[in-house]
């Protein structure tokens, strides 16, 4: 299933995807490894069941070369940690770079929408990182996101209704699709004073972008998100030039920034930070989301308690960002020769960092494949990165999916997952899990 929510946005339509020189499958002693030469990060067994994978590799491979994509895969958490906190040594310039290469059709199409985007956030490596990030991160501070709070529950009532209204005449409702994919748009637009255009519209946008970017699409398929993706550019550069935006506005901020040499910020850059934000800013969002309250109603008692027991909500979110984040992996590429976890890396090695496996490390977190919201050290995962490309949305997304399951929890306490419902199916994306659809009925 390549049909996408997102998260932290594409790239370059030109971008390479990444490839290693070196051939076959081996584990940091150099021996070939016949069981991870099975591992297909696309395939149906990971995207339905990655955890004994990931241990495999933390075992048996802590750095190990995937030969269907010529990625290294980083499993352990202390090498993630070194990596993510080093960006000198392993540069983010390849974050963002289309998994599957773009057919030729798929690349005129986007070029004839004006596509492109210059790094500006998740893949910048230049002086230009710093200051752009700050013009972000102030729309994304604990007091922004404070005063978010009301605004959270408002839309979360009003989706919470319609919900109730799809239970009360159906019998049955997607939280997915109802609930959890649209609340973090809605909250976007509403704080980034966007307007004069249809949420629905936007996660369209979104999705098509992280899926022609982030996953298999045939030739045929790229040609329907490109068109979509083309759109979206077109859209954001017209927001961006627009020189009615409010001075206090995102928008606004980003036209008055100035980059490091004292010149403006041009619009490509401008409008590559607005995918970025765009993007993560709802569709990760909305990965968390689903996850969190799919898992909620699959944990016994933990619904109805999610409701009124202080801290919660909160402490629930962040076991689900340590074992089912949204954003599943990151890519970087190695500046020099390096080793690290005891493999010597190459100049140019493309590294991808397997964020979901880091929280079931068993050196950092005990018994990490039980769900405890009370563990001490529940905010030492890596999910939303670290160091100076660490998510400046996170206080935002963890705040929006406490109160999206304490609001649903409240409102719809006898709500429980629909007895003999097919497993959901599963955003199978590189970069990005979490189940597509979250089916609930009442209890008589």
């Amino acid at each position: 299933m390549t049909t996408a929510p997102g998260g932290p946005g594409p790239a370059s339509a030109t971008a390479p995807v990444g490839s290693c020189p070196y051939g076959g499958t081996t584990g940091a002693e150099g021996s070939p490894l016949p069981l991870l030469d099975q591992l297909d990060v696309f395939g149906e067994d990971f995207v339905r069941d990655p955890y004994p994978w990931l241990d495999a590799l933390r075992d048996q491979a802590p750095v190990h070369r995937d030969a269907t994509t010529g990625l290294w895969l980083v499993s352990r958490y202390e090498d993630i940690r070194r990596v993510l906190l080093d960006p000198e040594a392993f540069r983010p310039d390849n974050a963002q770079h289309a998994v599957t290469p773009l057919s030729v059709p798929a690349l005129r199409l986007l070029a004839r929408a004006g596509f492109r985007l210059r790094p500006a956030l998740a893949n910048n490596a230049t002086e230009s990182h710093a200051g752009l990030r700050r013009v972000v991160t102030r729309f994304f501070n604990a007091q922004r996101v404070a005063a978010a709070v009301p605004v959270i529950e408002r839309v979360a009532g009003e989706l919470l209704d319609a919900v109730r209204a799809e239970l009360d005449g159906q019998g049955g409702s997607d939280l997915f699709g109802t609930f959890a994919h649209t609340l973090p748009c809605r909250v976007m637009m509403e704080l980034l004073g966007i307007d004069g255009l249809a949420p629905a519209t936007l996660v369209r946008w979104s999705d098509a972008s992280l899926e022609l970017f982030y996953g298999r699409p045939t030739p045929e398929r790229q040609m329907e998100l490109a068109a979509l993706v083309g759109e979206f550019h077109q859209w954001l550069t017209s927001v961006v030039t627009d020189r009615t935006a409010p001075p206090d506005s995102f928008v606004g901020a980003l036209a008055r920034h100035r980059l490091p040499d004292g010149e403006p910020v041009d619009v490509a850059t401008a409008v590559g930070a607005c995918f970025f934000v765009f993007i993560a800013g709802q569709s990760t969002t909305g990965q968390l989301i689903a996850t969190v309250l799919r898992g909620a109603l699959a944990e016994p008692g933990l619904w109805r308690r999610a409701a009124h027991e202080e801290g919660l909500a909160e402490a629930w979110v962040e076991e689900v960002l340590r074992r089912e984040p949204p954003v599943t992996t990151w890519r970087r590429v190695t500046a020099a020769p390096v080793e690290l976890g005891g493999v010597r890396l190459p100049a140019g090695a493309e590294l991808l960092l397997m964020l979901l496996g880091s929280g079931s490390d068993r050196e950092v977190f005990d018994a990490p494949e039980r769900m405890l919201p009370a563990r001490e050290n529940v905010r030492h995962h890596l999910s939303f990165g670290a160091g100076r490309h660490r998510c400046p949305g996170a206080s935002l997304a963890r705040t929006e999916a406490a109160v999206a399951l304490r609001a649903a929890a409240r409102r719809l306490p006898g709500l429980h997952l629909t007895p003999g419902a097919p497993l959901p199916p599963v955003l199978d994306l590189l970069s990005f899990r979490a189940p597509l659809e979250v089916r609930v009925s009442v209890a008589p």
